[in-house]
């Protein structure tokens, strides 16, 4: 790499849930690095925030509201990274909800079904629009989607959730076996205890403290960051990973290792 040249340069990046947590700083991580990024989510001002914030460090990017359970809105997005900014060369699918607090016996079919819906139908239609778009391109590309410790290692009353972050992990394998010839690469990132607005919210649903959540969850007396799954992410989509494909990255405190 040429001296100040940043590992992005000339590179177009997408990120869905992009406007809050995870996806929040993996979008401002790649403008950082020198991407044109297309930010996508459903949230439409905590999405303009996220341009305005990598705008004012220097960034480029902009928003598209984007449903990622609609094929139609997932491949505009992708049209419009291609369409505005000249192509597709990584994407992060960090979209995803977390709803559970109770028993399998408990958990209600819509509920269920939403799950399934928007964190493994969701990446689906991601991942197919950008792998459209890579493969016609012919210039390769990186795609990183997004699991959970839970596929490994799963919470107690979060079955539906676990189901559809196991299935990520499978749904990556897969691809990155079918197109690793064409020179895209795929892989994933199980984040564990990362301090974000969905963790928050989840513990208080279920009553738990952070003293508690954190001497279960994490090795080393505190939560992940959101900047820290973010350079993970970055590492995944670089040339830096390129003998790395169909694995599940886990960024979690070591919590999977105990």
């Amino acid at each position: 790499m040429a001296e100040g040249a940043r590992r992005f340069d000339g590179k177009v990046a997408l990120v869905t849930g992009a406007a809050s947590g995870m996806g929040r700083a993996i979008a401002l991580a790649f403008a950082a690095e020198g991407a044109k990024v297309v930010a996508v989510d459903v949230n439409d001002d905590a999405g303009a925030e996220t341009v305005s914030l990598l705008a004012a460090a220097g960034g480029t990017g902009r928003y598209v509201h984007t449903d990622v359970v609609n094929a139609a809105q997932v491949d505009a997005a992708v049209a419009e990274a291609v369409g505005g900014y000249g192509g597709i060369h990584a994407a992060v699918n960090a979209a995803a909800i977390e709803t559970e607090s109770s028993a399998l016996v408990d958990c209600e079919e819509a509920s269920f079904d939403r799950m399934m819906a928007v964190n493994v139908k969701g990446v689906f239609l991601c991942m197919r629009a950008e792998l459209r778009a890579m493969v016609a391109q012919g210039t390769g590309g990186t795609i990183v989607n997004f699991s959970s410790t839970n596929a490994f290692r799963p919470q107690p009353h979060q079955a539906a959730y676990t189901t559809a972050k196991h299935a990520i992990t499978g749904l990556t394998k897969a691809a990155a076996i079918d197109y690793a010839g064409q020179g895209i690469r795929i892989n994933a990132i199980a984040p564990g205890s990362i301090d974000t607005p969905m963790l928050r919210n989840a513990m208080e649903r279920r009553g738990r403290s952070e003293a508690d959540v954190v001497s279960r969850l994490s090795l080393i007396g505190r939560f992940g960051t959101v900047e820290e799954i973010a350079a993970a992410a970055l590492w995944l989509c670089s040339d830096e990973s390129s003998f790395t494909m169909g694995h599940t990255l886990a960024v979690d405190g070591g919590y999977l290792a105990r």
